[in-house]
């Protein structure tokens, strides 16, 4: 049974990117334009990874990672978060909210497959 990813990102073509790399890989995706997107699509199905953007309208990703964390039925759920942002201070508050890793957009869907087979395990 193919594992669900879902995909948290405000560019309608960085989330494609993203899907196709996935789905490439057997994975099955949700997509969301923004965290109260996410929320809204988390209705108890099983999510084994989540992909967020840090920058976001309505709801941010650090926003998203700390209700996400705070939902019973997802708090185990890793999160990566896949961001333009690369201070230090960013990837602590990212940390420290429950994100399990930082990919730096622009990035090889390689390097985004790699961080997901680690934190999914088959």
């Amino acid at each position: 049974m193919a594992k669900t990813i879902m995909i948290v990102d405000d560019s309608a073509s960085l989330r494609q990117v993203v899907a196709i790399a996935l789905k490439g890989a057997g994975y099955d995706v949700i997509e969301a334009c923004d965290g109260k997107d996410a929320l809204c699509k988390m209705t108890g199905q099983k999510i084994h990874l989540i992909i967020s953007d840090v920058n976001m309208p309505n709801m941010d990703g650090i926003a998203l990672v700390k209700e996400v964390k705070a939902n019973a039925n997802y708090k185990f759920t890793p999160i990566i978060m896949l961001t333009t942002e690369s201070q230090d201070s960013k990837k602590q508050e990212g940390q420290a909210a429950g994100a399990k890793a930082w990919v730096v957009k622009p990035f090889k869907p390689e390097q985004m497959l790699d961080a997901v087979s680690k934190l999914i395990l088959p």
